[in-house]
């Protein structure tokens, strides 16, 4: 079996590489972000908007023109996209929907807490949905609270959620976060909806979910963490199993990083991007503001042992508990993370604020690096359809951000 070994300046660079945030930087318009979905498998959706969804800021510092509007009409005009379940709630390419057969057949099995009312009310809801089309929970008259999935919840929500789970409707569009969901056959291609699974076994299915989670981020340890949810129920010792088989069929290749002390798994069609990105001359350095569920991120002690960097999204904290913030984006250059920062919209005209800022510790400020702050900053305010910067007087004293400031 092939086994590699890099530093961890090269491991980091295929990474980024992977993941689109290493020159030559070609991800551009909605073909770029069919691109880069098809590359990773899914991106994690997160209903949190403070400057943006997850998968827009996934996506914004991928492509550099990116729009939010771009990734709702590959969702919901193109057809192109799927909301469904993949690592959490997640977007991803419509022709992986016969992959996802059996989680729709267990659906089937098991229709959750309330099955009894939920399926007394199923004629009406498909009834209301043919004659007045694309309907949301507020739409429909079933005002009993049942048991559900995450709380209770209103009758109309747990029979829509209930015929999205298995297949039968698929998410219309949204309002916000509000779902409004039609018929998958008015939808999606027949020929898709028909298809077989195209997984026969449980070994098979183990092997596809270990190579998908490995090529969301690019290289990935055999250690339980964030990065291997979603996997359809799969543990440690399934997981160990399916890696055994793919490094046998040569589908993995084994990576020994200097100083990682954890061998690294990566799909062995991506050897030739490894190849690539290695033979390349050292490129100038770009800044990319990043998702706090980001692909890159999914798995935060891996991150902190190739990148250095220690990250945790601390929203579900208590402020006491909190070491910088509620809502805290990180900041890459090159291939560091050099600061990190706590965005705002100014409620009146939609500036971006900048209330906090935190360089890293030993980040080497120069002018290039401040160029190419403010440059970054310039595109995050054209995603977001914003026309200045506003920066808290307390990160500026914090973190001496007048260079910035004077460029708002």
């Amino acid at each position: 079996m092939e086994r590699l070994t890099l530093t961890k300046q090269q491991a980091r660079r295929f990474v980024l590489a992977h993941q689109g945030l290493w020159p030559p930087y070609e991800l551009a318009g909605k073909a770029g972000i069919l691109e880069y979905i098809h590359r990773v498998g899914c991106i994690q959706y997160d209903p949190l908007n403070i400057v943006g969804r997850n998968p827009e800021l996934v996506l914004q510092a991928r492509v550099p023109s990116f729009r939010p509007v771009m990734l709702q009409e590959l969702l919901y005009k193109d057809r192109k996209l799927l909301d469904g379940w993949d690592k959490n709630m997640s977007i991803y390419c419509v022709e992986d929907w016969p992959y996802f057969h059996r989680r729709r057949e267990a659906a089937k099995r098991n229709p959750g807490r309330s099955p009894e009312p939920v399926r007394s009310i199923l004629p009406q809801v498909r009834q209301a949905l043919e004659e007045s089309g694309p309907l949301s929970s507020i739409d429909l008259d079933f005002n009993q609270t049942v048991d559900w999935s995450w709380a209770p919840t209103r009758l109309a929500r747990a029979a829509l959620e209930s015929m999205y789970w298995v297949g039968e409707l698929v998410i219309h569009h949204k309002v916000n976060t509000r779902k409004v969901y039609d018929f998958a056959s008015r939808h999606l291609p027949e020929a898709l909806l028909l298809a077989s699974d195209p997984i026969e076994t449980e070994d098979q299915l183990h092997d596809w979910y270990v190579l998908r989670r490995i090529g969301g981020i690019g290289l990935l340890w055999d250690k339980s963490g964030d990065a291997w949810l979603g996997m359809f129920g799969i543990k440690s010792k399934e997981r160990k199993t399916a890696l055994s088989r793919l490094l046998e069929q040569g589908k993995v290749i084994e990576v020994d990083v200097d100083g990682v002390k954890l061998p690294l798994y990566m799909r062995g069609g991506d050897e030739g991007l490894l190849k690539t990105t290695l033979d390349a001359s050292t490129p100038s350095s770009q800044a990319a503001i990043l998702a706090p569920l980001d692909n890159l991120l999914w798995d935060r002690r891996f991150v902190e042992e190739l990148f250095d960097f220690s990250y945790v999204w601390e929203v579900y904290k208590p402020v006491a508990d909190r070491r910088f913030g509620y809502y805290v984006l990180p900041i890459l250059y090159g291939d560091r993370f050099v600061a990190r920062f706590e965005p705002g919209r100014d409620k009146e005209n939609g500036d971006l604020i900048i209330k906090r800022w935190w360089w890293e510790s030993e980040v080497k400020q120069s002018e290039r690096l401040h160029n190419e702050l403010i440059h970054c900053f310039s595109q995050f305010l054209n995603y977001l359809g914003a026309d200045y910067l506003q920066i808290e007087n307390k990160a500026i004293e914090q973190a001496n951000l007048d260079w910035l400031a004077s460029s708002a």
